[in-house]
C-alpha cells in the first residue's frame, strides 16, 4: 500500500484479515441483523451508530465503507481499496489529506498545549489567525465558534442585538433566499429554506420573510439582516446566482438599513476561484461567516467576522449588559487556529489560487462532456465547484444516489443532494486524477441514466 513501511503493511493486513473473520456482533440494533460476512467494524458501525443524513434502515443493509487512511486526493478504507475524494471530504479539505504544513503545525502545537478555555483568557494562535482573517477580509472583528451552522448562529444573533442597542428593536425580522441552506442550529434552520430537511422542525423556529427573486426585496424599517449564499446555493444543489446580484443586494440592504450576512462556509477559501465570493462582485458584508475550509479540513472552526459599526454596538460599562452572551467550550482552541495558521500559509506560500486556474477550466470542460448524455438535464459550475442534475426523477428512486454509487465502484467517492451530483475534489488533486474523476462521472451517469432512458 502506497506510503506505508512492509512493516505497517504487514500489521494492517493482519488486523483486517481479524476483522473480516470476527463475527462477535450478531445485531445490527432495532432489530436489524447485521451481516455476518462482515467484519466487526462494519457491524458495530450498524449496531452502535447513527450517521447524519442517513435513512439508517438502508445504510444497515449495506456493507459501509471504512476510512482508514488517506494522502493527497486519495482515500484508503479498510480493505485497502483506494478512492478519488471526489468532494473534498463533504467540501471540507481544501489541500489534500496529511498535507505536510497542517500536519505539522498541528504537532507542534500539540507539544504546546491543545486548548484552554477562551472564556476570560487568549491565546497565541487565535490571536495571531484573527490578525490575517481580518486582514483577508477587510472585517475588523473576528468571533470564534465551532462550525459553519454556529457561525450563522452567531451572526444572527449579533444582527438582532445590534439593533437592541442601536434603539431599533422594531428590527427583528430576517430576510432569506428559496432553497437556502445555512446549517442546523435552530437559528440556521430558520433561515434555511430547504423544505425537506426543516419541516419537521418549523415548530421551533422563527419567522423569516422568504424570498424567490431579488424583486420582493420587502421595503420596510423592521429587517435586521438578510442572509445569502453568495454567488452559489450549496445544498439547493449548487444553484447559481446571476451576475450582479450580490451587489443589487448589498444596495439595497444600504438603502433599507438592513445588515447583510454573508454565509461563506462553503465558498470561502478558495471555491469560487477568488479567496472569498465576496470579492467577485466587490461586496464586503455586515458580517461573515467561516468555516469548512478555514482549518483545510483537519479541524472543527468557524469564526463570524464583522464591522467596526457592529461591534462598537456592543460596547459599555458591565451593569449596561450590552454583553454579546454567546460562547463555545472549545472557541478559539488552539488546534483548530493553528490549523487554520498553517492553512493560510499554504495559500501564501504555494501559489494555490494561480494554480487552480487550468483545473477549473479542465473540470469546466470535463463537466460540459456531460451535459449531452441522457437524463442530464442542467450542469452548473464555478470555480472548482461543480454540479451535474439529472432528471425528471422522483426522489424516492434516488437516482443520484444510483450515480455516486457507480462512481464509489469505479474508486470515485462523492455525495449527491436529491439529483444533483456534486463534483468538488481538493485543490491538490492532480491534472491526471481530475481527469480520472470526470471519465468516470461521464462512465457512471451513462451506465445509471442511459439504462433508464432506454
Amino acid at each position: 500500500m502506497k506510503g506505508l513501511s512492509p512493516k505497517q503493511t504487514r500489521s494492517r493486513r493482519r488486523r483486517r484479515s481479524h476483522l473480516a473473520s470476527s463475527t462477535s456482533h450478531k445485531s445490527g440494533g432495532s432489530g436489524v441483523p447485521a451481516a455476518t460476512g462482515w467484519g466487526e467494524l462494519a457491524q458495530a458501525d450498524h449496531r452502535y451508530l447513527w450517521h447524519p443524513f442517513t435513512q439508517m434502515r438502508e445504510w444497515m443493509r449495506e456493507e459501509p465503507v471504512i476510512i482508514e487512511s488517506g494522502a493527497g486526493a486519495i482515500l484508503r478504507d479498510t480493505a485497502g481499496r483506494e478512492y478519488l475524494d471526489g468532494n473534498s471530504s463533504i467540501w471540507t479539505n481544501l489541500h489534500g489529506h496529511r498535507h505536510p504544513r497542517i500536519t505539522a503545525a498541528i504537532k507542534e502545537q500539540l507539544d504546546r498545549i491543545a486548548h484552554s478555555s477562551f472564556l476570560g483568557l487568549s491565546n497565541v494562535p487565535a490571536v495571531e489567525l484573527a490578525k490575517k482573517l481580518c486582514r483577508l477580509t477587510g472585517l475588523p472583528r473576528v468571533f470564534y465558534s465551532d462550525d459553519g451552522s454556529t457561525a450563522m448562529e452567531v451572526a444572527i444573533k449579533m444582527a438582532l442585538q445590534y439593533w437592541q442597542h442601536r434603539g431599533q428593536p422594531q428590527r427583528t425580522r430576517f430576510v432569506a433566499f428559496a432553497d437556502a441552506y445555512h446549517g442546523d442550529t435552530i437559528g440556521a434552520v430558520s433561515v434555511g429554506g430547504i423544505e425537506l430537511f426543516h419541516r419537521v422542525f418549523r415548530p421551533l423556529t422563527f419567522a423569516v420573510t422568504r424570498l424567490n427573486r431579488l424583486e420582493d426585496f420587502p421595503r420596510c424599517d423592521d429587517v435586521a439582516a438578510v442572509v445569502i449564499e453568495p454567488l452559489v446555493q450549496g445544498a439547493a444543489g449548487m444553484k447559481l446566482w446571476p451576475a450582479g446580484m450580490l451587489r443589487e443586494l448589498r444596495r439595497r440592504c444600504d438603502e433599507s438599513g438592513a445588515l447583510l450576512i454573508a454565509d461563506e462556509v462553503l465558498t470561502g477559501f478558495g471555491r469560487t476561484g477568488t479567496m472569498f465570493a465576496c470579492e467577485q462582485e466587490g461586496v464586503r458584508p455586515d458580517l461573515l461567516a467561516l468555516a469548512k475550509g478555514l482549518t483545510g479540513g483537519y479541524l472543527p472552526l468557524a469564526a463570524t467576522l464583522t464591522t467596526a459599526g457592529v461591534f462598537d454596538a456592543f460596547l459599555g460599562e458591565y451593569g449596561e449588559f450590552k454583553t454579546f452572551f454567546h460562547g463555545h467550550s472549545y472557541t478559539g482552541n488552539q488546534l483548530g487556529c493553528a490549523a487554520a495558521l498553517a492553512n493560510l500559509e499554504i495559500f501564501e506560500r504555494e501559489g494555490v489560487l494561480e494554480n487552480l486556474k487550468s483545473k477549473i477550466q479542465n473540470l469546466k470542460a470535463g463537466l460540459d462532456r456531460c451535459r449531452p448524455l441522457p437524463g442530464v438535464v442542467e450542469v452548473r459550475q464555478i470555480g472548482f465547484i461543480g454540479a451535474v442534475e439529472v432528471g425528471p426523477y422522483p426522489l424516492e428512486q434516488k437516482m443520484g444516489f444510483a450515480i455516486c454509487a457507480a462512481m464509489r465502484r469505479r474508486g470515485v467517492l462523492t455525495r449527491p443532494i436529491g439529483n444533483t451530483v456534486v463534483v468538488m475534489p481538493p485543490y491538490c488533486i492532480t491534472e491526471t486524477q481530475l481527469s480520472r474523476l470526470l471519465a468516470v462521472l461521464e462512465e457512471s451517469l451513462r451506465a445509471v441514466c442511459g439504462a433508464k432512458w432506454v
